[in-house]
């Protein structure tokens, strides 16, 4: 089962307005139109069976309509893996949780930079705690600031996975987005998945060799980031990159599906 680890949807009411805050934030021209049609079709394009769809609630008061539109999506698409979304300020967030694995979540995201809190807020070590065994987790890792100044970097998710060693964690962003060099000394080799996704077109050689060298192989995911980049254009980028053969790509396009049997 091919598998984009990281992609996100949005309902067609709000995806004009999330492509605009995406581009001014990241500085990238998103592709498509952020919508569900519009990512299953180039997922299918691409040769892939499954996505993993994410999204994060900036606010408590946003968790639950994030998670009944991650369920929604879930139920009515076979080719959709919805992850859904929880707030350090979120009560009563064991509930939350119980709904969304009864619906067939099992997974949740955390984007501390979009979201406002630090990954090493302490109010997350009970969440963690209830994840554990149970759920996956997908952090967003890495942006420009540097890491004592970023609600996220590789150090705060190391802390996670030395605290938490029964949770399942994917550090985003080969371990960080703009954080590569944080990422080899913090993570990298570790008990810890990483994916691809707004990595390659950003990182230099050397740093790339090092990471894909230093990890372990099936903890390598492939994640698109789509909208800001299509899965196609991503999997051919990859292929190039790594000088993968036929059977190096498939392997690491099909590394995710260990998650989730």
């Amino acid at each position: 089962m091919f598998i984009d680890i990281h992609t996100h949807a949005y309902h067609p009411k709000i995806a004009d307005k999330v492509l605009a805050q995406l581009e001014g934030h990241y500085g990238i021209h998103p592709v498509g139109t952020g919508e569900i049609d519009d990512l299953l079709a180039r997922a299918k394009a691409a040769g892939l069976d499954k996505v993993v769809v994410h999204n994060a609630a900036t606010a408590p008061a946003q968790v639950v309509p994030a998670n009944n539109w991650a369920i929604r999506i879930h139920r009515e698409n076979p080719a959709i893996l919805a992850f859904g979304t929880l707030h350090t300020d979120f009560p009563d967030f064991e509930r939350e949780l119980d709904r969304l694995w009864r619906n067939g979540i099992k997974g949740i995201k955390f984007h501390a930079d979009f979201q406002g809190f630090r990954l090493d807020d302490r109010k997350l070590w009970p969440i963690f705690e209830a994840l554990s065994g149970r759920f996956t987790v997908m952090l967003h890792v890495g942006d420009r600031l540097p890491p004592d100044r970023n609600n996220s970097c590789p150090a705060k998710v190391a802390a996670i996975v030395r605290d938490f060693p029964n949770l399942t964690v994917i550090a985003a962003h080969m371990g960080g987005y703009l954080h590569w060099n944080y990422a080899l000394e913090h993570l990298i080799g570790k008990d810890v998945y990483i994916d691809t996704s707004s990595t390659l077109a950003f990182i230099d050689d050397d740093t790339l060799a090092r990471i894909v060298s230093g990890h372990p192989r099936e903890r390598i995911l492939f994640g698109s980031d789509y909208p800001l980049f299509d899965p196609g254009e991503e999997i051919a980028r990859l292929r190039k990159r790594l000088s993968l053969r036929d059977a190096e790509l498939e392997a690491l396009l099909s590394a995710g599906s260990a998650l989730f049997r």
